[in-house]
């Protein structure tokens, strides 16, 4: 697993770049930190097919996630949004961009951004 540091914080936004061999697939990740939110890219080639937005809120324990960009019975972005955003209490942005969205692969998926989370905390 492989990271890289992709810029400081200028402006308030911190870019991180990070991959990891998961399986038998090589996944590629790029994170921006906005001042209250987090986008997070996922995928092995440069595509934008899908964008979810997640947000945690006051009236629910679950965070409310709504898909922008792409087909909205693909719920992977969104899915992955919401537990990024019970995790971390900021808006989160994922474009989910890989053709596998089996369950456990997805766990793995979020734990290599958990992991990187806790590595460095302040990218995210």
């Amino acid at each position: 697993m492989e990271a890289a540091g992709g810029g400081g914080a200028a402006g308030g936004i911190a870019l991180h770049d990070f991959s990891g061999q998961l399986g038998e697939q090589r996944v590629h990740f790029h994170a921006m930190r906005l001042r209250d939110s987090l986008f997070l890219w996922v995928g092995a080639a440069p595509a934008l097919a899908s964008l979810a937005v997640a947000m945690c809120s006051p009236r629910d324990s679950i965070p409310v996630a709504a898909s922008l960009l792409g087909d909205p019975s693909d719920t992977a972005s969104s899915c992955l949004a919401q537990r990024l955003a019970s995790k971390t209490k900021k808006q989160i942005f994922v474009s989910y961009n890989l053709q596998n969205t089996d369950s456990n692969f997805t766990l793995l998926i979020e734990n290599r951004i958990k992991e990187e989370m806790m590595a460095f905390p302040e990218k995210f």
